[in-house]
């Protein structure tokens, strides 16, 4: 499906957030699909304003994984096949692992609160929406990343894995899965809290992983 067979109503001073959230609202009701080519002139035409807020829009969106950039072609909505599930989740059992380690090495007690609280969201949190649910999800990794006091691994995991998370909300997994995956992060939190044995580490990433993408 291509951008000019799709209708964006959006009021034409309006900013480059709102552009975002009119295109991530099109992109999750399936206006457009995975794969499919966001080309700005077209959306600038449709939406009634120049192309400099439409490309920070679309750089919004790149950034939170939600659309790719394929040199030479422009940009398109995520969309990863199972190689490129498998491919991406070789390396997170890798990289996450390390990141549990780190994470426990330098834990403060202001980072175990900070971890703590959002674990708490994820755990009390009702019936909420896909987009809700992944968003804390995500939040929740990004949080041990970040606290392991390594910038590099925490820009590779989160440029990584931000394509898997906007996909897994592109596809909308059940309800009650998505309550089951917001419930499994607590051994995670364990581990981090030295309360597993730090030889676990790769296993328990694995075991977090295979509950939502399969066996890897």
């Amino acid at each position: 499906m291509s951008a000019n067979r799709v209708t964006l109503s959006i009021k034409p001073a309006i900013l480059s957030e709102n552009i975002s959230e009119a295109l991530i609202e099109a992109i999750l009701s399936g206006k457009f699909r995975p794969g499919d080519r966001l080309n700005e002139s077209e959306l600038s035409r449709q939406m009634q304003v120049s192309r400099a807020p439409i490309r920070e829009a679309l750089n919004q969106l790149e950034e939170q994984g939600l659309i790719m950039h394929q040199p030479r072609r422009g940009m398109f909505v995520v969309s990863l096949n199972e190689i490129d599930i498998q491919k991406i989740n070789r390396l997170r059992l890798v990289l996450e692992a390390e990141a549990l380690i780190l994470c426990r090495e330098t834990l403060t007690p202001q980072g175990q609160r900070k971890l703590s609280q959002q674990l708490q969201k994820m755990e009390r949190s009702g019936v909420i929406s896909a987009r809700e649910a992944i968003r804390l999800d995500f939040a929740f990794h990004r949080a041990i990343w970040n606290l392991t006091g390594n910038e590099f691994l925490e820009k590779t995991l989160s440029s990584l894995t931000a394509p898997m998370f906007a996909f897994a909300l592109i596809k909308r997994s059940p309800q009650e899965q998505m309550k089951m995956i917001l419930d499994s992060h607590r051994p995670l939190m364990k581990f981090i809290q030295g309360d597993i044995s730090m030889e676990k580490a790769r296993s328990l990433i694995s075991e977090h992983i295979t509950l939502r993408w399969g066996k890897i």
